[in-house]
């Protein structure tokens, strides 16, 4: 007996957007990882849990903190999750990608050496941030566009 899901919600078969949601959901679990591995994060001695006297960076570019490494573990659980269907896959890619810009924007506004970066950020997050949220709306509405009904 065949199975049929609801256009939107399946699990079967595979869609494009629920690879995009898993691809990016394990970059960012692996990210998270790495951000505890010393070697990998340079000045690893200097980790704080969050904010930004933490002098740590992954891939000695990326500013990071406990705080920071446990929300991209998290980020990355919630893309495997949301990944099973389409319409969590694509909500995932679009409000993660939101989520993303603001967070860019707020990495512009702040005082970079003030309380206020608890995250903590650096010149080089912010254009990552951008980048990702750019890309994770990107692929979220272009892998779920419905194809042009030409009459």
């Amino acid at each position: 007996m065949a199975t049929r899901s609801v256009p939107g919600t399946g699990t079967t078969g595979k869609h494009p957007v629920r690879t995009a949601a898993q691809v990016v959901g394990a970059v960012f679990l692996l990210v998270g990882i790495l951000g505890f591995i010393p070697g990998i994060t340079s000045n690893y001695d200097t980790m704080a849990f969050a904010g930004h006297e933490s002098e740590a960076k992954l891939l000695g570019l990326f500013q990071v903190s406990i705080l920071h490494n446990l929300v991209h573990l998290a980020f990355g659980v919630a893309g495997l999750a949301l990944a099973r269907t389409i319409s969590g896959a694509r909500t995932y890619l679009i409000a993660g990608g939101a989520v993303y810009l603001v967070l860019w924007l707020y990495g512009l506004v702040i005082d970079h050496e003030s309380g206020a970066n608890f995250v903590p950020l650096n010149g080089a997050d912010n254009w990552l941030h951008l980048f990702l949220g750019l890309g994770m709306i990107a692929l979220g509405v272009a892998l779920t566009r419905r194809p042009n009904d030409h009459r």
